[in-house]
């Protein structure tokens, strides 16, 4: 039923009396095809909107009083707008409401008018993809998901003060690369030749370090009657990144002199390219071969350290 007006002294009949229960448990219902314009008798009343195509609820001036109310709902797949016309209307939700969504049109006097949406969150919802969060600045705002195995991180420079970061992974072993051999090689001149251990090894982050860790087993001199003297150093490519050995293998018969090196570096390739690692060895005297006879196995171990 409609907003009814009484005069003084005014005695209500049996049927006013039962509408205006009525209209306690059971709006009365205008139902709506096609854009419509409010009229005064539409306070507290239910209008109901029901058309697949786009339509209107436009709300004037001077129809309604403080304090009216009446509420709107859309019943279609189309979207019904409550539209100011001539008052002002304000929301902090929508007035876009979708299949089955309501609201009531408040009136705080008789040109102003506060719609509250049933369906404020979703129908203004800026989330899109799986995974999206709320953030808040002056109004609720979208903060997308992030990749894979990033974590949500503080940070005030963000105008939702948050974001999506790959963790920080100081200190930690990100992965390790092994690589051995049991090759033999020899080397009778004083110029570099690679040992056949070697390793490669792609960083994840370019701010990582490689800690280098190595065994080369059977560095020997020939079995004649004569000193021997090696070098070795460690490359990264083509870069030496310094020599880790350098003596004389000698004693004064015929028999082989046999020892291993060790080399710990931790290295700092400021790279996510593939790098590889490999020792090389020259001969300062005589000859001199490493994996001896081929029955040494050397060893070569690359691990990446968060920075």
């Amino acid at each position: 039923m409609s907003k009814q007006t009484y005069t003084t002294g005014q005695v209500l009949t049996s049927a006013q009396m039962t509408q205006l229960q009525t209209n306690d448990y059971n709006q009365t219902v205008s139902a709506k095809v096609a854009s419509y314009t409010l009229v005064a008798s539409d306070a507290g009343t239910r209008i109901t909107m029901a058309n697949a195509s786009a339509t209107t609820i436009t709300v004037n001036t001077n129809l309604f009083t403080a304090g009216d109310t009446l509420t709107i709902t859309n019943i279609s797949t189309g979207v019904c707008t409550i539209t100011a016309g001539t008052a002002t209307v304000s929301t902090s939700s929508t007035l876009a409401l979708k299949q089955y969504d309501s609201g009531e049109l408040y009136f705080t006097s008789t040109g102003v008018a506060i719609f509250f949406s049933s369906d404020a969150a979703d129908s203004t919802s800026p989330l899109t993809t799986k995974g999206d969060i709320y953030g808040f600045s002056t109004l609720d705002a979208r903060i997308p998901i992030g990749t894979n195995n990033q974590v949500l991180t503080a940070d005030s420079a963000q105008a939702l003060g948050l974001k999506w970061a790959t963790p920080d992974a100081g200190g930690k072993v990100l992965q390790v690369v092994y690589g051995s051999t049991s090759t033999s090689a020899t080397n009778a001149t004083a110029t570099y030749a690679d040992t056949n251990l070697t390793a490669t090894i792609t960083p994840t982050l370019n701010t990582s370090k490689v800690m280098v860790l190595i065994i080369q087993q059977g560095v020997a001199k020939n079995s004649d009657n004569q000193s021997g003297s090696i070098a070795m150093k460690l490359m990264r490519g083509a870069t030496s990144l310094g020599v880790f050995i350098d003596g004389d293998l000698y004693n004064n018969t015929a028999q082989w002199s046999a020892l291993h090196c060790s080399i710990n570096y931790l290295d700092s390739p400021a790279t996510t390219s593939a790098t590889t690692y490999k020792t090389q060895f020259l001969a300062n005297a005589g000859t001199v071969i490493v994996q001896r006879s081929s029955i040494c196995i050397s060893t070569i171990l690359l691990l990446e350290i968060g920075a």
